[in-house]
C-alpha cells in the first residue's frame, strides 16, 4: 500500500499561497445558498489565517443553516445586508468560480480595490477575473483544497478547522457515496477524526435535524415524479408550496432517492422560487454530464451535479429542460417521449 503524498502546488496555486502569505486581512465569500462544501471551507482558512495572525471576515448573501451551526465556532460569520464591506486585502472566493453567483454581494466586490483570490474545484468556462486561484477540478471538495493550504502554510488546523474540513468533504461526497471519493478523501478525513472530529455527531447535526414537515414536502416532491426516455431521465417539477402545504428546503434527499432507481441515469429537479425563476439541480450517475445541460441555462458545477437558474414559468422551465436533455443524450431529430404515468 502507497503513503499519501501531497501534491505541490501547481504555479498558479504558488501564486494563491503567495497572497495569503503577504497581506493581512480577508474577506472569505461563498456562493447564494452556500452549502457544507462553501461553508466547511469558509471555516476551515479562516482557521488558517488565524493560525498565521492574520484577520479574516466570513461574509455571505445567506446565514449559516441550524444543522451546519457548529461551525461558527470557526470564526465570524456575518450575513451581507448592504452598507460597506470588511476592510480587506484579499477577497477570497470559495466554492465557485463566477462572481455572479454571490448574488448582491458580486456588485460591492467588484468595485472594491481588493486582490481577489479563488478557491474551488469547479469547472470554469469563461475569462478569468481574479488575481490569483488555487483551483483543482479533481478535488473532492474545495474544503479538501483548503486543507492543501494549510498544509503548504505549515498550519495544524485546530478542531473547528479540522471540522470544517470534515464537513466539506462529507457533503460533497454524500457521505462517501459519490464517485469523487478517492483515496486522499480518506486520508484527509481520517486526519480530521484523529484531530477530533467526531463522525456521529456531525452526521446528527446535518442529517437528523429536519423540521417535521420535510417528510411531506419530499413526498409531495415525488408525487410530480415523472420518467422519461425509457426511465433514463428522471424529471421532478415542483411549484410553491399552497397554502397547507409543507416547503421543501433542501433537495437533495429527493435527488438521492430516485436517482437509486436502477434504469435512472439522470435525475432533473427544478423548482419553482418566489422571485419568479425556476432553479434546476441536475444529477447523473453514469455517463451524461449533466454540466454540459447546466451551462445551457447560464449554470454550472461538475459532471455529475450541477445547477443553474431558469428566469422563466416552471412550466416552460420544465419543457425546455427536458427538450435539452433529450437533444443532449439522445440526438436532437428524436421526439420527445411521453412521460410515464406518475
Amino acid at each position: 500500500m502507497t503513503s499519501y503524498v501531497l501534491p505541490s502546488p501547481t504555479p498558479d496555486q504558488e501564486r494563491a499561497l503567495d497572497l495569503l502569505r503577504a497581506h493581512q486581512r480577508f474577506l472569505l465569500v461563498g456562493h447564494v445558498r452556500p452549502d457544507g462544501d462553501c461553508l466547511g471551507a469558509q471555516a476551515a482558512l479562516a482557521r488558517t489565517l488565524a493560525a498565521l495572525g492574520k484577520e479574516a471576515w466570513i461574509l455571505n448573501t445567506d446565514p449559516l443553516p441550524a444543522s451546519l451551526d457548529y461551525l461558527a465556532a470557526a470564526g465570524r460569520f456575518r450575513v451581507f445586508t448592504g452598507g460597506d464591506l470588511p476592510a480587506h486585502d484579499v477577497c477570497v472566493f470559495l466554492d465557485f468560480c463566477e462572481i455572479d453567483r454571490c448574488g448582491g454581494l458580486a456588485a460591492p466586490l467588484r468595485a472594491a480595490g481588493s486582490r481577489k483570490l479563488v478557491v474551488d474545484h469547479h469547472i470554469h468556462h469563461g475569462s478569468t477575473w481574479w488575481d490569483a486561484a488555487f483551483v483543482d477540478v479533481r478535488a473532492a471538495a474545495t474544503g479538501l483544497l483548503v486543507w492543501r493550504m494549510a498544509r503548504h502554510l505549515e498550519v495544524e488546523l485546530d478542531l473547528p478547522g479540522a471540522r470544517g474540513v470534515f464537513t466539506s468533504i462529507v457533503t460533497d461526497t454524500g457521505w462517501f457515496k459519490y464517485s469523487n471519493t478517492d483515496a486522499e478523501t480518506f486520508h484527509v478525513v481520517s486526519e480530521m477524526v484523529a484531530a477530533g472530529v467526531e463522525p456521529a455527531a456531525l452526521f446528527a447535526s446535518i442529517y437528523q435535524r429536519t423540521g417535521r414537515d420535510e417528510p411531506r414536502a419530499i413526498a409531495r416532491a415525488l408525487g410530480r415524479l415523472e420518467y422519461l426516455d425509457g426511465g433514463r431521465i428522471a424529471v421532478i417539477d415542483l411549484p410553491l408550496a399552497a397554502a397547507g402545504e409543507a416547503d421543501l428546503v433542501d433537495s437533495d434527499a429527493v435527488l438521492d432517492l430516485v436517482r437509486a432507481v436502477e434504469a435512472v441515469e439522470v435525475v432533473l429537479f427544478v423548482r419553482e422560487s418566489r422571485d419568479g425563476s425556476c432553479k434546476l439541480s441536475a444529477r447523473s450517475k453514469t455517463t451524461c454530464n449533466v454540466n454540459d445541460l447546466a451551462r445551457r441555462f447560464q449554470g454550472g458545477g461538475h459532471a455529475k451535479a450541477s445547477g443553474a437558474t431558469l428566469r422563466m414559468p416552471l412550466a416552460e422551465a420544465k419543457s425546455a429542460l427536458v427538450r435539452a436533455a433529450l437533444e443532449l443524450w439522445t440526438g436532437p431529430d428524436v421526439e420527445a417521449p411521453r412521460s410515464h404515468a406518475r
